[in-house]
């Protein structure tokens, strides 16, 4: 089927070829037949293809040819829907970007109170750092000591699990 020609007459062209299949010989079932003639529909169709298969829903050829008459109609009247938005920018194309903060607005502490374990404590949880259970890696007393240890040299510390201790 060509884009832009009327679906009606490529449906019943499809029939035809189903029809005179079944003259010779191969008889195709109905879920198979319509699967024809939806694998044979331009790409505008697609979006009606993709409902029919997710609902499955079961109709014979002429059901579906109203139905692909209908859908066509709707395409015609609705046209593109489309929506692109283009805004002008003010100056070279390089503007600052404003930091959004997440959550309710609060900064993050700096310093000390940076490395401070975060509130909470998982009594189920199992730590990945030094594998004791009570606190998570990110409350870990060892792997903060890490971290401030690292700052100090300047370094980075790791992900890789610590030296376990015997518990």
């Amino acid at each position: 089927m060509s884009e832009g020609s009327p679906v009606g007459a490529h449906v019943i062209k499809m029939m035809g070829y189903i029809q005179t299949l079944e003259k010779l010989g191969f008889a195709l079932n109905d879920e198979l037949a319509i699967d024809v003639v939806l694998q044979s529909l331009p790409d505008r169709f697609s979006q009606f293809i993709l409902n029919f298969n997710m609902n499955e829903i079961e109709k014979t050829l002429p059901q579906l040819l109203g139905m692909l008459r209908t859908a066509e109609g709707n395409m015609k009247k609705g046209g593109s829907k489309s929506v692109l938005m283009v805004r002008e920018a003010k100056g070279k194309g390089k503007g600052k970007k404003v930091a959004k903060s997440k959550g309710n607005g609060k900064t993050k502490p700096k310093g000390k109170e940076a490395l401070k374990p975060k509130g909470g404590v998982s009594k189920d949880g199992k730590c990945f750092h030094c594998g004791k259970t009570g606190h998570w890696k990110r409350n870990c007393p060892i792997y903060l000591e890490d971290v401030k240890k690292a700052k100090a040299v300047g370094a980075s510390v790791s992900g890789t699990a610590h030296e376990k201790e015997s518990s």
